[in-house]
């Protein structure tokens, strides 16, 4: 069989050369990596990840956690990390909790994690009681994206969800509405985190400081999806006495919202006003006004946080948060309500 001793012989560098030119590392020239590869092509020589991996020590692997993988904002964010990380030669593993809280206390409480990775990334994955002794008995670096549940010693990236919701609920305001009804987030999510809270919070504090007082019959729960802004708005509908204009917390529950209202004979903007956050790559396209927020460079943030970290730099390390800033991007779907 051969042996990376091969390689390195055949090629005229060491065996670390070798390890780093065929892990892709940036340390190599790109003229010895390709003697590199040139000698294990014709040695017919492969990789051993496992067997590199654990005679260094490392397994040059980072656990990402999401509570789902379909939504927009996760995808995004998994796969600005995941070139990020690829670039200094980690891999990344991805655990998809499927919103299931059981399958987060399976991954925290079993040894799922032991020795498979080098660093954790949660992404939107709230703690709570002992899952933070379960976290802390990992021993791995790690960093929080968009989590409403700080960990200790550990470094964050978010954007205020608060100040978001105040620009959003700014924007109809200036525009004349005063009957807004919001679409927050589903509380009984078992994976929820105060994403949905914050933002609810936000709303309220901008009507309220317009001499508006908040309608609860103006505000309901879904799920952060295309369909649960549909069944929202549907259920805003039902209960008569429409709002002139609808902040939902996401794009995708905004485009749910504004298929309702022309299934309903409602015209965007024309009878009601829609505004999402997010950005997501659809908006542009459907004419959503929303909020935009730097899903990418919240994942790539992250990653470059915890390769400090991994490369044994730790300072600063546990001080870090990073709080990236929102922006207003107006589009076809707001705009004053006729009677103003």
């Amino acid at each position: 069989m051969t042996r990376i001793d091969d390689v390195a012989r055949l090629a005229g560098v060491s065996t670390a050369t070798v390890s780093r030119a065929l892990r892709g590392l940036p340390t190599v020239s790109q003229t010895t990596r390709e003697r590199v590869l040139e000698a294990a092509a014709q040695l017919g020589y492969i990789a051993s990840p496992s067997a590199s991996r654990l005679a260094g020590g490392k397994t040059r692997a980072v656990a990402v956690v999401v509570p789902r993988i379909t939504p927009w904002f996760f995808s995004t964010v998994v796969e600005a990390a995941e070139e990020r990380l690829h670039r200094a030669g980690y891999d990344l593993l991805l655990f998809n909790l499927g919103g299931s809280e059981h399958a987060r206390q399976r991954l925290l409480y079993t040894s799922t994690l032991h020795k498979r990775v080098d660093a954790l990334m949660l992404v939107a994955t709230p703690l709570a009681g002992r899952d933070f002794a379960a976290v802390a008995g990992l021993a791995l670096p790690g960093v929080t994206v968009s989590a409403g549940t700080a960990v200790p010693g550990w470094p964050s990236v978010r954007i205020d969800d608060v100040e978001t919701a105040c620009l959003a609920t700014d924007h109809l305001l200036a525009l004349g509405h005063r009957r807004i009804a919001h679409i927050s987030g589903d509380p009984t999510d078992e994976l929820a985190i105060s994403t949905h809270l914050d933002r609810r919070l936000g709303y309220q504090r901008r009507l309220r400081a317009h001499g508006v007082e908040p309608d609860p019959a103006l505000d309901v729960e879904a799920t952060f999806t295309i369909a649960g802004g549909s069944k929202a708005t549907a259920e805003l509908l039902g209960r008569g006495d429409p709002p002139t204009a609808i902040f939902a917390a996401s794009d995708e529950m905004a485009m749910g919202a504004i298929a309702t209202l022309r299934s309903a004979g409602l015209r965007v903007p024309d009878d009601v006003s829609v505004i999402g956050v997010d950005d997501h790559d659809v908006s542009g396209v459907v004419g959503l006004t929303t909020i935009a927020q730097p899903a990418a460079d919240q994942g790539r943030i992250a990653a470059e946080t915890l390769l400090g970290p991994l490369r044994g730099d730790v300072s600063g390390y546990g001080d870090r948060s990073v709080v990236l800033p929102t922006r207003l991007v107006v589009r076809d779907s707001t705009a004053a309500p006729r009677a103003h």
